[in-house]
């Protein structure tokens, strides 16, 4: 019954969002401030499934200015609660196919969101050329998952170089965000679904590896980023021990 209960929810809550989403874009289509608040909006949907989130961020982040920001991917609830970690002026890369999404994917389009084509290298190509453009403009940050596709448990998968090229030819830096598993632990049928920590942590200066490959950033970022979760992991695992006992 509460599975249910929670998948109607979502879905009602959804569809109005992205709606009324759509209704608002359209005063100013394309205007990459609406990411993050429609990212929270869909955040929001973590008090439903029962988790009990906890953001943190470095002080002061406001004022790093552009950037390119890199999340660990794990299953679909990330729409639930690295969302909540989007900061505005920045858009996601994504992938085209998402547009067809009803409701959800004309959202994506309208807010600002950067569609690619990762079956042609050479669209895909152009697609990074323009997110160094506009890095280099300094007007908008972007969102990219390293992984390009979800870990569903396997843990924190290779990262592929895109994010990082685009970093180094741009001048700008890398922040990580990392969120503890959520892999096989949130159960629509459970009423609680315990702790998620989501923790963005200090820009990386890309400075130093400017006059390196690509590659050894995208190493580097990933081990402070692997680090980070199995401190995460330990942590929520200690705290819901302690909770229970």
């Amino acid at each position: 019954m509460l599975l249910l209960l929670r998948a109607i929810l979502v879905v009602v809550y959804s569809i109005v969002v992205s709606v009324f989403g759509c209704l608002w874009c359209l005063f100013s289509p394309r205007n990459p401030r609406h990411v993050a608040t429609f990212a929270h909006l869909f955040g929001k949907l973590s008090y439903l499934f029962g988790i009990k989130l906890e953001l943190r961020k470095p002080v002061g982040i406001e004022k790093v200015g552009n950037a390119i920001y890199i999340a660990n991917h794990q299953n679909n609830y990330d729409m639930v609660t690295v969302a909540n970690m989007v900061q505005a002026p920045t858009v996601t890369v994504g992938k085209k196919s998402l547009v067809w999404i009803p409701f959800f994917g004309q959202l994506y389009w309208l807010t600002g969101n950067l569609l690619i084509d990762r079956d042609n290298k050479a669209k895909a190509h152009n697609s990074i050329n323009q997110v160094v453009d506009q890095l280099k403009e300094g007007n908008v940050s972007f969102w990219m998952f390293p992984e390009g596709t979800r870990s569903r448990g396997r843990g924190l998968l290779p990262f592929k170089t895109g994010a990082f090229h685009a970093a180094l030819a741009a001048g700008v830096p890398i922040i990580p965000i990392v969120v503890s598993d959520t892999h096989d632990k949130i159960n629509f049928n459970r009423l609680k679904n315990g702790l998620v920590i989501v923790e963005m942590l200090p820009p990386i200066d890309t400075t130093p590896f400017k006059d390196q490959s690509a590659r050894k950033l995208t190493n580097h970022c990933r081990e402070v980023m692997q680090q980070k979760l199995d401190e995460l992991n330990a942590e929520v695992k200690r705290r819901e021990a302690n909770h229970v006992n």
